[in-house]
């Protein structure tokens, strides 16, 4: 049995003999323990408790210390909203922006969503899961331990059930846990632009039932958006996917007042993503209800739109997560980090607010919190070490820094 022992903590975050899903003011309470030790065996957290405790405990310790003398432990990230298998960047279209390029003209000269199904149709799976591999690689070093990631970019279906092999393949080798989206309704391909109803019935009656078949999917994912898929096409898509153990996640609210809180709401979504456009019906529907409202503050910053009302959902009583969106056209970036730091800067989150949406919040919203999310015995040992830190406010207001000295996923 490998077994680790952290000492000198200066601040353990996150410790939770419970761990419901934060809502409103829960979201301001972080529970921390000063100059703390954890004790981990294989890739379980055993043990945790303030230093002067240590002597005390019934366990044979390790010959494997880390001293952590001005440094702090928290969970692993929990990402659960990402577009992590693409097959190419998009910087071009980000120089078109720049010049003033508005989004649908950026579409008219084949960019856009529809730019990355093409160029992921032509790759091959093997190409696909080598970039995967690198990127989720890549975020381990950031501190993510747990990763929701859609599909969306195949817009066929050969293409969709690709990507979602790709992910399979991902979760098979990964240490990090992975949940996977079906996101065939990410937009109309051009082949039924004119045809909505012969796509939908493609992704219900050719993609699901193998989706299903090869248990590819945990979730199933609608844009719904002006434009893109109405509240009652995206029940209609949610409520096929249920019949095959597909539980609804939406993108909701991102550029209009679209419904999509209320539709997810009444499908009893897991969660509805993005809110960048809320009123006050939106906002006391998703208080009312036991989905979560997913964040993505990168997006938002990326497309220079209005930040996503967070205090306002907060003080609403919602449940709220944070995710980075991360994908090659309007978030292309993986860093929850950053997202943690934005949420702060930009949507006036408390740290302890940001820490919790980013952990154990966004472990609710992909369903592993009896897992992951807080430091917490029995959990696994996700855990982030940090350099030598002033205070736990330090992590968000050094928003150019790598504050990361060490990461830990299930107990490597």
């Amino acid at each position: 049995m490998a077994a680790t022992l952290i000492t000198n903590i200066k601040q353990l975050v996150n410790v939770r003999e419970k761990w419901p899903v934060l809502r409103g003011k829960e979201l301001a309470d972080l529970p921390c323990i000063h100059n703390a030790y954890l004790l981990i065996e294989d890739d379980t957290i055993v043990a945790y408790g303030a230093m002067d405790e240590l002597a005390t405990i019934n366990r044979a310790l390790p010959a494997d210390k880390i001293d952590a003398t001005g440094k702090m432990v928290l969970p692993a990230w929990c990402d659960s909203h990402t577009h992590l298998v693409f097959a190419a960047s998009r910087e071009n279209e980000f120089i078109d922006k720049l010049k003033g390029l508005s989004y649908a003209e950026i579409a008219a000269k084949g960019g856009g969503i529809l730019n990355s199904a093409r160029k992921l149709n032509e790759a091959s799976e093997d190409e696909l899961f080598n970039l995967a591999w690198a990127r989720l690689e890549e975020l381990k070093k950031l501190g993510t331990g747990a990763i929701e990631i859609k599909s969306g970019y195949g817009l066929t279906v050969d293409g969709e059930l690709k990507m979602l092999r790709v992910i399979k393949r991902l979760r098979e080798r990964s240490t990090v846990t992975i949940k996977a989206t079906f996101l065939g309704a990410h937009t109309y391909p051009m082949a039924y632009k004119e045809n909505h109803q012969g796509y939908i019935d493609l992704i219900i009656q050719e993609m699901l039932p193998v989706i299903g078949r090869e248990q590819l999917a945990d979730y199933i994912d609608v844009f719904c958006e002006t434009g893109f898929f109405s509240p009652e096409e995206t029940a209609l898509i949610c409520k096929a996917g249920m019949q095959y153990g597909l539980k609804p996640k939406i993108h909701a609210n991102q550029l209009n007042l679209s419904g999509g809180v209320q539709t997810g709401v009444a499908l009893g979504a897991v969660s509805v993503d993005h809110l960048e456009t809320m009123d006050e019906a939106a906002i006391q529907a998703l208080a009312g209800a036991d989905t979560i409202g997913t964040l993505l503050p990168t997006a938002a910053f990326f497309l220079r739109m209005p930040f996503q009302p967070a205090r306002a959902l907060i003080d609403a009583g919602c449940a709220i997560a944070l995710a980075t969106d991360f994908n090659p056209g309007s978030s292309p970036s993986g860093n929850m980090n950053v997202v943690v730091n934005m949420s702060c800067i930009q949507m006036k989150m408390l740290p302890e607010e940001a820490i919790n949406a980013a952990t154990l919040n966004g472990a609710w919203a992909m369903e592993c919190a009896n897992e992951l999310g807080s430091i917490s015995i029995g959990k696994k040992a996700n855990i982030i070490l940090t350099k030598q830190v002033p205070s736990l406010a330090y992590l968000p207001y050094s928003f150019g820094s790598n504050l990361i000295e060490r990461v830990m996923i299930k107990g490597q």
